[in-house]
């Protein structure tokens, strides 16, 4: 909606200037143009580099690639936004100034770098330093003057939209689940004779004990011994040894 706004000069662009000519110049500038420079690549980007960097060391791939991709995604979007709305500065008439570079440095480098130490340092220390990192760069970018209100909020919907992409991404790879799953789903072995325990009959066919001599099970089974004394109908007695 920012985009289109820019791109027809619609009607949201009019207090969005009113807005920015009344901050610009206000507070004390030292301040306000160290915030600004919070968002520098200089400043942001050492930060992402350690924290992907960290990330890598602990065996944190798949989040760590996700920030790192994310990261390339940003100047991929933002420059040829610049090229084609031609939006020119508060203070200056160059152009160029939609969407707020330094605003998407600040966000993807600080919001990135709080999604990858958070497992180690908690949510509740790495989100809020990045969001008051990311506001600090905003609003010394309107108190000096380098950029219009609406240029600040396109960059952070993008990059929000960018750190929810690399969130979700990152989570379908963790470290060290396969090997756990793995460890979980292997069969124990069970003891064997060394142990203590009684092999089972099925498993060692050689210790099952002689089996008792039966009565013929029929010709299913084929034929079977004849009992001592009966010799076969219809048929001489083969000679043989002696019966013992």
């Amino acid at each position: 909606m920012l985009t289109w706004q820019v791109a027809v000069r619609g009607p949201l662009l009019l207090p969005d200037e009113r807005v920015e000519l009344r901050l610009a110049g206000r507070g004390p500038q030292p301040l306000a143009q160290f915030c600004a420079d919070l968002g520098g690549p200089l400043v942001a980007l050492p930060v992402l580099v350690l924290a992907v960097a960290y990330a890598l060391w602990r065996g944190r791939r798949g989040p760590a690639l996700a920030v790192a991709l994310a990261a390339v995604a940003v100047p991929l979007v933002v420059v040829p936004l610049k090229v084609w709305t031609d939006r020119p500065g508060p203070l200056t008439d160059a152009t160029g100034y939609y969407p707020s570079g330094h605003t998407a440095t600040a966000m993807i480098a600080y919001g990135g770098a709080a999604l990858l130490l958070a497992p180690y340092a908690g949510w509740r220390r790495t989100v809020p330093v990045a969001v008051l990192l990311t506001l600090a760069t905003g609003t010394g970018l309107l108190l000096r003057g380098y950029h219009w209100p609406v240029d600040v909020l396109a960059s952070v919907a993008l990059c929000g939209m960018l750190l929810v992409l690399a969130a979700v991404a990152g989570s379908y790879v963790r470290p060290g689940r396969p090997r756990a799953s793995l460890s979980r789903r292997t069969p124990r072995r069970s003891p064997g004779p060394e142990r203590g325990q009684d092999p089972s009959p099925a498993a060692d066919p050689a210790s099952e004990p002689d089996p008792a001599p039966g009565p013929d099970l029929g010709p299913a089974l084929g034929p079977g011994p004849e009992p001592p004394g009966r010799p076969p109908p219809h048929a001489s007695p083969a000679p043989g040894p002696t019966d013992r």
